[in-house]
């Protein structure tokens, strides 16, 4: 069975661009800074993991995730390689995304902002500051990868 699941703050805002064709389908990447429980002296603190997410739910990263922010996501490790231009085989590793969620109440992202670059405002659900719970916006059903 090939399942990871990884909780961490993105190191910038998704990259997405489309695949070509008839139907073009969303491709949006991103990095997880994800925390190591365990520290030793002299490594580091964090392991950064590409992220890759492809359709609606590519999307839904580019419009509403943003760097420093706390993500949860599930997928596998796909691993590949390729030659570069001067002829070098390159190996990568990649997790698939497959769910994608936040990890972090708009408050408390809000707080961490600044800490970390501070990115152009984009449209974002608010959250009710009586339960916690984000009040997702009128007409973005179509839009939600989880319909």
């Amino acid at each position: 069975m090939n399942k990871v699941v990884l909780v961490g703050r993105l190191t910038r805002d998704p990259e997405v661009r489309y695949s070509q064709g008839d139907s073009a389908t969303a491709v949006a990447r991103y990095t997880l800074a994800v925390d190591r429980r365990f520290k030793r002296d002299n490594e580091p603190t964090a392991d950064f993991i590409p992220c890759v997410v492809f359709g609606r739910s590519g999307e839904f990263a580019e419009k509403y995730f943003r760097q420093g922010m706390r993500v949860s996501i599930s997928g596998r490790i796909q691993t590949g390689s390729y030659t570069n231009k001067e002829g070098v085989k390159v190996y990568t590793t990649e997790v698939i995304v497959e769910d994608q969620e936040f990890a972090e109440s708009r408050a408390e992202a809000e707080a961490n902002r600044g800490s970390f670059h501070q990115a152009a405002p984009s449209p974002s659900p608010s959250v009710d500051a009586g339960d916690g719970f984000m009040n997702i916006p009128d007409g973005i059903d179509e839009e939600l990868p989880f319909n």
